[in-house]
C-alpha cells in the first residue's frame, strides 16, 4: 500500500509546518509521507524549532524552508494548513484530495529571553503532536 502524502502548509515554513512534518514522519511511520511548505517561505528553519524537536529526538536540522510551488502537480492526499494566514492565502486548486485546517499560535512571535521563547516552541510543538496523534487515530488502512 502506498503511503498517504501529507503536506503541511504555513506562511513561512520555518516553525509550525516543519515541526508537524517531523512529528508525522516519526509518529506515522511508513503509512505516511510527510512534507511541508510555506505560502511565503522564510528561507530557514527556526533554530528554536530545531531545538524543541531535538528534545523529542526528532532531527529537523536538515529541513529546508520551501515554497508551495515545489509541490505543484504532485499528488497530495491531505493538505493541512497550520496557521490562519496560510489558510487565507492557500489556493483551492492545489490538487489535494482533502484540505484540513489546524490553527496554531506562531511561536516565532514569542517575546522575552530565549528560555521563555523556547517554552512557547515547546507548547506549540506539544499541541501539534496531540493533533497529529488524533489525526493518526482516525486514519484506517
Amino acid at each position: 500500500m502506498k503511503p498517504k502524502r501529507v503536506l503541511f502548509l504555513c506562511t513561512g515554513n520555518s516553525c509550525r509546518s516543519q515541526m508537524a512534518e517531523g512529528l508525522l514522519r516519526t509518529l506515522g511511520g511508513e503509512r505516511f509521507a510527510a512534507f511541508s511548505a510555506g505560502a511565503k517561505p522564510a528561507g530557514h528553519v527556526h533554530p528554536l524549532a530545531i531545538r524543541a524537536m531535538g528534545e523529542l529526538h526528532i532531527d529537523i536540522s536538515r529541513h529546508q524552508s520551501k515554497s508551495l510551488d515545489a509541490f505543484r502537480g504532485q499528488p497530495i492526499d491531505y493538505l493541512i494548513t497550520v496557521c490562519d494566514g496560510a489558510r487565507e492565502t492557500c489556493p483551492t486548486h492545489t490538487g489535494a484530495e482533502r484540505q484540513l485546517h489546524w490553527s496554531f499560535d506562531d511561536p516565532a512571535r514569542a517575546d522575552g529571553p530565549d528560555e521563555q521563547k523556547l517554552a512557547e516552541f515547546r507548547r506549540v510543538r506539544d499541541e501539534i503532536r496531540r493533533r497529529i496523534e488524533l489525526f493518526l487515530a482516525t486514519q484506517h488502512e
